[in-house]
């Protein structure tokens, strides 16, 4: 009965462990493709927030709003120049001669070379003094960034050597492939590289029907530095028809716009996101695996790795699974698929149609895959996300684990036939003693121990069962004192109701709060007198003050929010709603200079106490996510800091609404005014 019921379980066991691990080993490929799929789905919507973000600063940068003006007002000057027959003709030899052909030769299309000439007389004379001569530095692209003086004298040229390293910064430090300068005209008045675009007027020129034209008009209709326009991919003809994307801001301030920035973003900067940087195995992808977006168009909008890999055959593999073979051709000669490479999947279908999930079928070369697919939700952009790898190599370890388990299967079968008679009652006497002690322990019973009287393997597990459970119990202890260390941890971080919300999961923890009042206060002359002491005796005074800071602090009914070296937030009225919080700060503010003149006495220093004091709105919470701190902003944190610094004088230093609900408590002299809100507000010192 042993031997019929062991042989059994162990066909049973091992049919269930092979359809559930080859099941498992299934979901864990799809599981780790989905992954994958979000992770560059994340990582590509981070960058282009990040894009936009940075067009957004550069644009309201003092040095862009300069710029704009400054050049603004030479390019209407430039207007005034004549342009003599023969520099016309230059201009005409130059596109005929020169960027035409090369264009012609990149791009495989035809072009008319006069369609490119500025209609503007200040545009035409840009491009002679500038795009022009920028030819002369061939490929030396450093060069043709800082070549923005071209010397002849004009107000345009001055200012472009006065402002132009901005606009080399932006394309070196951030990234971008240029960087252009409108007007509100439409006019591109500046260009980081001076290119064949640098002159021309978006909206009736050339490129009138470009994307940059519709996101620039887009821009300038809301009037608002807060905008960021994004295109999708398309060729840019200045660029030799290379994919481009196009990222717009206007450039201004509240008091109204003066022209747009536009950053030209490259395409290797979406490539590098979706293929890690080429590091397909690295990531979990293997030997065939990718992750590559398509728009609306069904062409890629990031490069493939079988392109990468197989740059010989890649245009055969194309025509063979339907592929035009000019747009094959096209594709390899360029290196490349962005806006060239059609897909035309049910993968690329569904997720255009807003549905993602898993599928086994037909890549864009024909051969067989898992796919993953879903849109890419970026605001702008109407691109899908597609991860996929060779089916094969997806499933080979469920191939692998299904021969695995028809062996083993088949050995375990014959080791039971041959052990289960003679060893069935040699194992279930110790096992027994074993099993109970095991359900005791789940139950909680951490001292149990079971007998270990054989020495022999069963024995050797009794001792080492008896070991574990003493480790348990004694790990069970551990943690629990580190659990109440946790707890006393996190509340000298945060208040109690906050670390409530946060043991329970919640990160975003905000919270607004009305009649709030706050101290920014900040020791004056520490730094010179810890200047001549170690760094612990340093820290010693500074804990020392702090110390007396805290207990004045607790007397006073005040709340410590943060300390810093040398300064010391606190609030009255945020946790406890207080009536008279004015006048427990103003009392606390008091208390700290006590606590600074006793320590002056004590050491012979000479040590001051700035503060200030606000009453008002604040939002506190917890800010970062690896690095918790709890932290306290608002109108009133902001003017509590700008009044204690109305003077280089110590002293407790008030606001008008303080010194309003205080008057009567406390003397105050006028000690100056600072900026806020828009208007001027009058600062009292506590006399």
């Amino acid at each position: 009965m042993l031997l019929g019921v062991s042989l059994a379980s162990s066909i049973v066991v091992g049919a269930i462990g092979f359809v559930n691990g080859r099941q498992s080993l299934q979901d864990a490929s799809i599981d780790q493709l989905i992954t994958i799929r979000e992770m560059r789905a994340a990582e590509m919507t981070t960058e282009i927030d990040a894009i936009r973000r940075d067009a957004s600063l550069q644009s309201r940068n003092l040095s862009a709003q300069a710029m704009s003006k400054a050049l603004n007002a030479s390019f209407e000057q430039l207007q005034n120049r004549q342009i003599t027959p023969e520099q016309r003709k230059q201009l005409e030899a130059y596109y005929a001669e020169t960027f035409v052909p090369e264009l012609e030769k990149r791009s495989g299309k035809a072009y008319g070379d006069a369609a490119f000439i500025p209609e503007s007389t200040a545009g035409q004379y840009l491009q002679l003094q500038y795009t022009m001569k920028n030819q002369d530095l061939a490929a030396d692209y450093d060069k043709q960034l800082a070549f923005n003086d071209s010397g002849d004298g004009t107000e345009y040229a001055l200012n472009a050597g006065r402002y132009g390293d901005y606009f080399e910064r932006i394309v070196t430090e951030a990234g971008n492939e240029d960087a252009l300068l409108l007007n509100l005209e439409g006019d591109i008045v500046f260009s980081a590289y001076k290119g064949i675009d640098l002159g021309t007027n978006v909206l009736s020129g050339p490129y009138r029907d470009s994307s940059l034209a519709q996101a620039y008009q887009d821009a300038i209709a809301t009037n608002s530095v807060e905008t960021v326009t994004l295109t999708d991919f398309e060729p840019w003809i200045p660029s030799m028809n290379v994919p481009t994307i196009w990222v717009v801001s206007p450039i201004g301030n509240d008091a109204g716009i003066t022209g747009a920035l536009a950053l030209q973003v490259p395409v290797e900067q979406v490539n590098k996101v979706m293929t890690g940087s080429e590091r397909w195995k690295d990531q979990g992808l293997g030997d065939t695996g990718e992750v590559y977006l398509v728009g609306r168009d069904n062409l890629m909008r990031s490069t493939s790795r079988k392109l990468v890999d197989h740059p010989e055959t890649y245009a055969q593999m194309l025509i063979q699974s339907g592929t035009a073979p000019s747009i094959a051709e096209r594709v390899v000669e360029v290196g490349g698929t962005v806006a060239l490479q059609p897909v035309h999947t049910f993968a690329v279908e569904e997720a255009q149609a807003g549905r993602r999930g898993t599928i086994i079928g037909t890549d864009y070369v024909g051969g067989d895959s898992l796919t993953a697919y879903a849109p890419l939700g970026v605001e702008g952009l109407d691109w899908v996300v597609i991860a996929r790898i060779d089916s094969a190599e997806a499933f080979a370890p469920v191939t692998a684990f299904t021969r695995t388990v028809l062996l083993s299967l088949l050995g375990i079968l014959l080791a039971v036939a041959m052990l289960s008679l003679l060893l069935a009652q040699v194992f279930t006497r110790p096992v027994r003693s074993l099993v109970d002690a095991v359900r005791r322990v789940a139950a909680g019973d951490l001292e149990v121990q079971v007998p270990q009287g054989s020495r022999d393997e069963f024995g050797d597990l009794g001792s080492a069962f008896n070991d574990m459970s003493s480790s348990l119990r004694i790990k069970q202890d551990l943690i629990e004192e580190q659990r109440e260390e946790n707890e006393k941890l996190l509340l000298t971080l945060m208040p109690e109701k906050v670390a409530e919300r946060y043991k329970q999961g919640d990160e975003a923890i905000t919270e607004a709060h009305e009649n709030v009042s706050v101290v920014f206060a900040e020791l004056v002359g520490f730094e010179d007198f810890a200047r001549g002491l170690s760094a612990e005796e340093e820290i010693g005074h500074l804990n020392a003050l702090m110390r007396g800071f805290d207990e004045s602090a607790e007397k006073a009914g005040v709340e410590k929010v943060r300390t810093l070296h040398g300064g010391y937030l606190a609030s009255s009225g945020l946790s406890v709603p207080r009536v008279d919080n004015v006048r427990r700060s103003v009392d606390f503010a008091r208390n700290l200079v006590g606590v600074v003149e006793r320590f002056n006495d004590q050491h012979r220093t000479s040590i001051g106490l700035r503060a200030g004091v606000d009453t008002g709105t604040v939002t506190s919470g917890l800010v970062a996510r690896t690095s918790l701190a709890y932290d306290l902003w608002g109108d009133a944190v902001n003017l509590a800091y700008r009044v204690r610094s109305v003077s280089g004088e110590p002293g407790i230093y008030v606001s008008q609404a303080v010194r309003d609900k205080t008057q009567g408590i406390v003397n105050y002299v006028q000690a100056g005014t600072v900026e806020a809100h828009g208007k001027s507000e009058t600062v009292w010192k506590v006399s």
